[in-house]
Formats: structure tokens, sequence, C-alpha cells
């Protein structure tokens, strides 16, 4: 079955080829494409030896380009397998997603090539052993997910999707230096060679040179601080199936890179820097719960808690021992299911509200949107860390690596980290809690459905035109969300003058507040649709599956961690 890897990124492939000619049945065929990988991810993790994970399984190595010794070399281990599948699985769910909310800037035939081509980029990173095959893979990800948020994303598009290409392109040249001086050092490509010698033949200052170059790379991409700025202004203007593809798996290519590639074959130099590493990874976890307790956008509180999270993964990553990694790999999978999860609510929140201001929302969404709100306390208190759900696990593994760190590194050192990162979860629950009470708690207040007329500024004229400057003040939420229509298309304020912002947001106050208790004329809320369950509902049971039985995650990873570490990294 050494085919199926090579499956794996020739469907997609295949498949964003001929997409053009689906044309009006394009997301269809996204749909069909992806459910034939996701059945490919099935099979690789079914055929699987899990009597032997350590082993690299289902391998095909032939010449790539032969005259500088590389090869395709695509396997998978214990480490990859669970990324595979998670990757295979949330690509589909982003169709099944999208075949009930077409995409705002209309052209749905590109954006669904892009999301496969996307798709092919992030699966073979997770499969590619050879050190540049790596790299490719590595950078595929890059163009199709900047258009993704350019073309497809909010107001702020354009400068959210050139932060996001710089800073990662910067990464990605310091990782490349990097791979380069392992190459030059070791004299070979291959990853699992290079995995076996556990850093023998390469001089300790070179490890801790190509450390810190490939670290760096890395940490761009996973984010850790201070390199994470990109992060926020991406997901808060990606589109939703945007959001969650970056979420769930791009930030796992950098955390990946580590455990298959920084780690195993860099020994000293990874003794050397962990101290660095989690320092930084436990500034990440209080930064990033700090800024979320700043937060009004809850799609940008999401993104700063995926700072916080990942900081977590560094962590178990820097205590360089077996359990440290093991929770860093858990909580790779973990937060790409909840988060997944939280910016498909978040989205569903946005399309409804018409904002995602969460002092505009105005609370009571558990008895306006019981289901959407539910799921969101779910996905909140998943990401938490509640003991029984995913979020758990991974987080406890990293706090009790940190405190038994290996004993190449300081451990007074490391139990500082450990209490700094207990505080990291305090704060967490601080502010999902503080969140879920301003949002889904408390009285509905009105405010304004999406959808036209009330969206454009043709919709703003038309409404001022027939109710004045005389209308009654309604809400303060839906004077808020009127005033977000003009703020999308300003020229509606100059065409109404000096107290345009104002006698729209009256005015459209008022016309809202009769829509949502009479129905006539524009759209009502509607709670979870059909395509909404369909593409949540496995992320829930995965959650509860991994917090009930973590064993069934833990038992593939465990023998991979060990074989990678070797002798002379764990305690």
């Amino acid at each position: 079955m050494s085919w199926l890897p090579i499956a794996l990124v020739a469907v997609p492939l295949l498949g964003a080829l001929i997409a053009p000619a689906a044309r009006d049945r394009a997301v269809t065929w996204g749909i069909a494409i992806s459910a034939v990988v996701l059945a490919l991810a099935v099979t690789l993790a079914a055929v699987f030896d899990h009597a032997r994970p350590a082993a690299m399984q289902l391998r095909t190595d032939r010449p790539w380009i032969p005259g500088l010794g590389l090869r395709f070399h695509l396997g998978v281990d214990g480490v990859s397998l669970p990324l595979v599948v998670l990757t295979a699985l949330l690509t589909f769910l982003c169709f099944v997603h999208l075949a009930g909310h077409p995409p705002a800037g209309g052209r749905t035939g590109a954006l669904v090539v892009t999301l496969l081509v996307l798709e092919v980029g992030m699966i073979g990173t997770f499969l590619a052993l050879d050190l540049l095959l790596f790299f490719v893979f590595f950078e595929v990800v890059l163009v199709p997910m900047y258009f993704v948020i350019a073309l497809w994303g909010g107001a702020g598009r354009r400068a959210a999707a050139l932060k996001f290409i710089l800073y990662t392109l910067l990464g990605s040249a310091v990782l490349l230096i990097g791979l380069l001086v392992v190459w030059t050092q070791a004299g070979t490509l291959d990853m699992v060679a290079l995995a076996g010698r556990h850093g023998s033949g390469i001089a300790r200052s070179a490890q801790i040179v190509a450390f810190l170059a490939i670290g760096l790379g890395l940490a761009v991409k996973t984010p850790m601080w201070p390199l994470h700025t990109w992060l926020p202004d991406a997901h808060t203007e990606a589109p939703t199936v945007g959001s969650v593809l970056l979420a769930g798996v791009l930030l796992k290519m950098g955390s990946y890179g580590f455990a298959r590639i920084a780690i195993p074959v860099l020994p000293e130099g990874a003794a050397a820097l962990a101290p660095w590493l989690g320092a930084l990874a436990v500034v990440g976890i209080v930064y990033g719960s700090l800024a979320c307790l700043a937060q009004r956008d809850l799609k940008r509180m999401i993104a700063y808690s995926s700072v916080g999270h990942m900081g977590f993964v560094l962590l178990g990553f820097a205590s360089l021992t077996p359990v440290g990694l093991n929770g860093a790999l858990f909580a790779n999978v973990a937060h790409g299911l909840i988060t997944g999860l939280l910016f498909f609510l978040a989205g569903a929140v946005k399309e409804r509200y018409g904002t995602a201001d969460m002092r505009r929302l105005g609370g009571g969404m558990l008895r306006r949107l019981p289901y959407v709100a539910s799921l969101l306390t779910f996905a909140c208190v998943a990401s938490l860390g509640l003991p029984g759900l995913a979020g758990f696990w991974g987080e406890m593994l990293a706090l009790l690596g940190a405190f038994r760190p290996a004993a190449v590194v300081s451990r007074p050192l490391f139990l500082v980290f450990m209490a700094v990162g207990g505080l990291g979860t305090v704060l967490t629950a601080a502010y999902f809690l503080r969140m879920l009470s301003r949002v889904t708690h408390g009285r509905p207040v009105e405010t304004i459905p999406p959808g036209p007329p009330l969206a454009t500024a043709e919709g703003v004229r038309e409404v001022l035109s027939e109710a004045g400057e005389g209308a009654e003040p309604v809400e303060p939420v839906a004077a808020a969300a009127a005033v977000a229509a003009l703020e999308r298309e300003p020229e509606a304020v100059a065409d109404v003058g000096e107290a345009g912002a104002t006698g729209a947001a009256r005015a459209l106050g008022a016309g809202a507040a009769d829509a949502v208790e009479t129905g006539q004329g524009k759209r009502p809320f509607r709670d979870v649709t059909a395509h909404e369950l369909a593409a949540w509902l496995p992320l829930v049971a995965l959650i509860v599956l991994f917090g009930l039985w973590p064993k069934a995650l833990l038992a593939v990873t465990t023998p991979a961690v060990q074989a990678l570490l070797g002798p002379g990294v764990a305690p």
C-alpha cells in the first residue's frame, strides 16, 4: 500500500486541475475530491501497523533530482499519521460548510481550486521525508492561503494577506538556511537517516546554528511570541474556511517541524536552546491570554487564544522529554479540532449578527440561537482545558514535562516555566468565561440580521429616505450594527450628510427590530443549519472521544516520540 502517500498528494492536485471544468458544481466537486482524500487518509490509518508506530511505514522513495541527490521520499509514522488524518478531515468539513455558505466575494470555483492546492501542501508537509521536499510542500501552502485571505476576506484583507505572506516568506528563508546547514554537515537530506543518527556527524556549534535558524523559521508558522503578529490580522480578515484551515492545520506545520526535524536531528542544539524556547513559550501563554482579555472581536480573541495554546505545544517540546513531546503532539491535534470548531462558530455568529464585535452582539444568544450558543459554549469549555475533553490532556502533559524536564536542562528553571504556564490556564478560563457571560448569557438585545437591503449602502439610503432622522431610537446594539454597515460602505454617510451615521443607525435599528419581531421584509435569525451540523458534529465527537480516551492518540505517538528523542536527550 505504498501508493497511498502518493495518492494523498496526487488526488487533490488532480482535483484542483479539473475543478475549473465543474463551473456551477465546483463546491460539489470539492466535496467529492476532499471526501476521496479523507477516505484515503482513513485507509492509511487502517492499514498502518499500530504495533510498530515508531517505524516509518508505507514509504515511497523515488529519484526526484538525481544530480543533487534529491528524492521524492514519502512515508508516515506515529507522529505524522494523526496530522494527516486531521488535515483531510478539516478540509472535507470546510467544503461541506462551503456548500451552505458560498463565498461572499463570489468566484466559488477559484476558491475550490485554491483550497485543493492548499490541501496538497498541507498533507505533503506531513508525509515528506526529504528535507528539501519538506521545504517545498511547506512553501506550497503560502500562495493559496494568501489568495484565500486577499480575495475572500474582510475589509482589511489586503493588508492582512500581505502581512501573512511577508512574515512567512521571511521565516521560510531562515528555515532554508538551517536546512542547508544540516545538509552540508551531514551530507544527506534523508530525514529518516538524520533522525536515526541523533546528531552524529554534526558539530555542536553547527547544531546550535542550525537549530536556531530552523527554530526561527518554524516559530513564525507556529506562531511563537513575538513572531505572532501576523496571526490576529490574518484570522480576523480570513473567511471562515480560511480561518479553520489556518488554525487547524497551518499552525501545526510549524510545530510538526520541531518534532520531525529540529529536536531529533539536532539534539545538542535543542539542549542548548531549550531554555530560550521554554521562556518564549510561557511568555506567549501569558501574553496570548492577556491579549484575549482585551479583545472586542470574537475572531480576534480566538486568534490570540491560539498564541497561548501553541505556547503549551512549544513548552512541551522545550522539555525534551517523551511526556512533554507527547503533550505537544496531543495538544496539536486537540487544538486543531477545538479551534477549528471555534472558528466555524465565530463565522456563524458573524453571519447571523452582521458583526463579530462582542459588545455589539449584546448577549442572550442562548435564548435566541440555542444550538449555536450551546456549541460555542462547548467549544470554549473544551479550549480552556476542562477534564474529559481533548483540550485537557495536551496542556496537562506539557506542564508535566516541564515539571520533570530532560537532564540536559535546568529543572528549577523549568519549574518556573511550569508555574507560569499554570497561570496561563487560569487566564484562559478567565477570558473564555468572560466572553460567554457577555455573548451567550443575559437578556437578548435586538440586532440587525445580515443580508439585503441592510448590509449595503443602497439599503442605508433606502431606509433613510423612508424613515428620515425622526426614527425612534432603539437598542444600542442595533445602532452599532447599522454603523458597521456604514463603515463597510462609507459613501453612504457622505450622501446623508453630517448626521448620516446617527440617522442611519436609528432608522436601520428600528427597521431591524421590526424585522426580527414580524419576520416581514428582512431575514430573521436562524439557528444551526444542516450543512453546519454536518461540518461541526464530527469535531464535537472527536473532542469528546480524545478527552475520554486519550490512549487512542497517545498509543500511536508515544513509541514514535521515544524513537525520535533517542538515548542522548531523553532523561
